[in-house]
């Protein structure tokens, strides 16, 4: 599990054990350096499935792109080596539609080096979580005001996500993408006002065409999946309600 401890990555760790699998979490602290490809073939020994769930540091948009191509460059690389029989990669819907977005551009570029390479594989494009609702609120507030574009949007739960990817891990490679969405449709500002009310959050949300979106202008249906498209069960406000009880 590349990625392993992070939001998708522990909840796909956990879940793989549970059903009986050996999911190993590897990162820097366990010796495993995809930037450098330190300790990557090594950790791939007896690997059958390998799912790549890391994210880039927040840095800028060279820095993003060169961190998706080349660690997974690193990783196939160590994968072919070690006879590894599927790459399982977390993506984003849409992200081919988002060229001019940075982080775009870099987990399409990470896509394209997956298609190129020898490995059998499946890539996952997930919608937003509802757990980076908030992050998606910080990133276009000025002051005391939101302000984002009107745009679609069908959120899913990370558990959902974490769920997908595990059926995903054990069954074969289907050598293209499986999108993932929520089941619910929502207008972008209308999920971020909905979840910081939830937090008690009193920023004000405004619906702005003209906002970007992590560096890109968005249509009706940038953010949406096609229609071929497996859809999770968690709803919005059960979400909402399971998050505020565990918090309490």
């Amino acid at each position: 599990m590349i990625g392993g401890t992070g939001l998708i990555g522990s909840k796909l760790v956990a879940r793989l054990r549970e059903a009986g699998h050996d999911a190993l979490a590897a990162s820097p602290r366990s010796g495993v350096d995809t930037v450098t490809g330190e300790g990557l073939t090594e950790a791939l020994e007896d690997a059958r499935v390998v799912v790549d769930v890391s994210n880039a540091p927040d840095q800028g948009d060279e820095e993003v792109l060169a961190f998706f191509q080349g660690s997974t460059r690193h990783v196939l690389s160590a994968e072919a080596k070690q006879g590894v029989g599927h790459h399982v990669a977390l993506s984003v819907v849409g992200t081919d539609r988002r060229t001019d977005s940075g982080y775009s551009r870099a987990k399409l570029a990470q896509e394209q080096t997956i298609e190129a390479g020898t490995v059998p594989f499946t890539i996952v494009r997930a919608t937003q979580f509802f757990e980076f609702i908030t992050q998606i609120a910080d990133s276009n507030t000025d002051g005391k005001i939101v302000r984002v574009a009107p745009a679609l949007v069908q959120p899913v739960a990370a558990d959902d996500v974490a769920a997908a990817l595990a059926n995903v891990a054990v069954d074969a490679p289907v050598n293209g993408i499986i999108e993932l969405a929520g089941p619910e449709p929502f207008r972008l500002d209308a999920v971020i006002r909905r979840v910081l009310s939830a937090n008690g959050d009193a920023r004000e949300v405004t619906a702005d065409p003209r906002a970007r979106y992590f560096g890109a202008a968005l249509e009706e249906d940038s953010l949406m999946p096609g229609d071929d498209v497996r859809i999770t069960p968690t709803r919005l406000e059960d979400w909402l309600n399971h998050t505020m009880v565990k918090e309490r």
